[in-house]
């Protein structure tokens, strides 16, 4: 599997491709095209998420107003409970990300 393929049309949702998954981690592949968190919607994770942008660009915003712009390359570390939300993905090119979800710290 290549990390940079993509499908041949474009989701209407964003595409969730599970890479490896334990008891303890899930490591997976997400693909955005220009999608973003639902009006009011939080995620508010019960595991720390460690994430990079391979191509394209995101904005994430968190309750407590901070917001970040990421791009090819950048990585994040967001910690259980820490409520945030996707306000942006670039559609062209595709955003894809690498997410690793667990107990990280």
């Amino acid at each position: 599997m290549n990390l940079f393929v993509l499908p041949a049309e474009k989701t209407a949702t964003e595409l969730f491709i599970p890479l490896f998954k334990s008891e303890k981690i899930i490591i997976e592949k997400i693909v955005s095209w220009g999608h973003k968190s639902p009006e009011g919607f939080w995620y508010d994770q019960e595991k720390d998420e460690w994430v990079t942008v391979l191509q394209g660009q995101a904005r994430l915003s968190y309750a407590n107003g901070r917001v970040i712009n990421i791009g090819a390359g950048d990585f994040i570390f967001i910690p259980a409970g820490e409520k945030h939300r996707v306000d942006w993905t670039s559609e062209d090119p595709p955003c894809i990300w690498l997410a690793i979800h667990g107990h990280l710290k």
